[in-house]
């Protein structure tokens, strides 16, 4: 973590104003929290700060309004409930910059919280506007950035203001960070990837990158139907985009130039309806139906999975291996994520996972609080995987 300023290196923080970007984009159902897990993720730095006499203004956004006030997509109703988690009161301004944010920050005494409204209720916090970015910074003696699952947003608040305040990473965002270093910038070796989803069209720069980066890439779900059409193999009525079976070759091809291992399934659970308990059968990839469509690895690729987890030393998980909302399309995928936790727990295997439905899926499979780290960070963490620079980290980093 020394390549990036921590809330460490801030100093004595009594009596300022910390401008603290945080991810209060929350499932909302009638102007009610349905998760507070994001809430709950930012507790921690909030009250660091606030003990240590720091004046919390918090920035965060909700929604797509589109530079425009929308109220059902204000901030107001996250109030009481991160009132609660933080065992603290916390005050609320209508606007994030003007006077009613300034009045509410000068109201503000060592130790308490405010949060001010959506900043993309301002057309300039997408644009990165100078002069928006300025109005923010108006409020703040410093920046704290705890919003990693924003980083990869070049806006107002995730990156303008770490050049115009002194800037730091929050906690959540130095856990994120000192992860993701872990997974992939500077890890233990082995390194082993398990990528799966639906489509190999939306992880093509993932695929490209991590061949590059690890030894061994497993590769499930309904992307590995692709890989196996192009390599002829009949997937029958599979999810199978045949019109990227030359992509998948250079894949395999770069792999193999890379020395790096890709693991398809070898065999498969098939079934002729998209539904829970469908009729099924586990068939070898060579003998799918031609009415069959794949709906999970089967219990031999499950082992030879495991036993490539075995042999690593690190594990960057993304996405399924089969369609584990549906029973028992789950099977391969609860196997595979409780033999990494298992490891995990037993010191042997350092595991970073996240990205669109993977959080949902180690939690289904009831290991979501044993991985090394679990991030919910969704868009951000596949733009890391995909080796892109995230704007919002990049302003963090130390100089040298």
């Amino acid at each position: 973590m020394t390549a990036f300023r921590t809330l460490d290196d801030a100093g004595p923080l009594k009596g300022k104003r910390v401008l603290l970007r945080v991810d209060l984009n929350v499932p909302m159902e009638g102007g009610r929290v349905t998760d507070a897990t994001r809430i709950e993720r930012i507790v921690p730095t909030i009250n660091e700060v606030a003990d240590k006499g720091g004046r919390v203004v918090l920035l965060a956004h909700f929604g797509r309004p589109k530079g425009k006030p929308v109220s059902s997509e204000s901030l107001e109703p996250v109030v009481e409930p991160l009132s609660q988690k933080l065992g603290r009161p916390v005050a609320f301004a209508e606007d994030c910059v003007g006077s009613a944010a300034a009045e509410a920050v000068a109201r503000l005494k060592d130790g308490d919280v405010v949060l001010l409204e959506n900043t993309r209720f301002h057309a300039g916090e997408e644009k990165n506007d100078r002069a928006f970015t300025e109005q923010l910074a108006a409020n703040g003696d410093l920046y704290v950035n705890e919003a990693f699952s924003a980083a990869h947003r070049a806006h107002a608040s995730t990156e303008g203001l770490a050049h115009l305040l002194p800037a730091y990473a929050g906690r959540l965002m130095q856990a994120e960070l000192d992860a993701l270093t872990k997974g992939l910038e500077a890890p233990a070796r082995p390194v082993i990837a398990l990528v799966g989803g639906a489509k190999v069209s939306s992880k093509i720069d993932l695929l490209q990158n991590l061949v590059e980066k690890v030894d061994m890439l497993v590769i499930g779900g309904g992307m590995a139907n692709t890989f196996l059409h192009a390599q002829g193999k009949a997937v029958g009525k599979s999810l199978c985009e045949k019109d990227l079976a030359e992509t998948a070759l250079r894949i395999i091809v770069a792999a193999k130039a890379a020395k790096c291992r890709i693991i398809l399934p070898v065999d498969a659970v098939s079934a002729s309806e998209f539904k829970a308990n469908a009729a099924h059968e586990t068939v070898t990839v060579d003998d799918v139906p031609e009415t069959g469509m794949i709906l999970d690895a089967g219990p031999a690729s499950v082992a030879e999975i495991n036993a490539a987890i075995d042999e690593a030393a690190t594990l960057v998980w993304n996405g399924p291996l089969g369609a584990f909302e549906l029973t028992p399309f789950d099977a391969a995928t609860v196997a595979a994520a409780r033999h990494a936790a298992e490891r995990t727990q037993a010191g042997k295997l350092v595991s970073v996972a996240g990205g669109g439905d993977t959080v949902a899926a180690l939690n289904h499979a009831g290991v979501g609080e044993t991985f090394s780290y679990v991030s919910t960070a969704g868009g951000a963490f596949l733009e890391w995987l995909e080796g892109k620079e995230l704007p919002g980290v990049e302003a963090l980093r130390a100089k040298s």
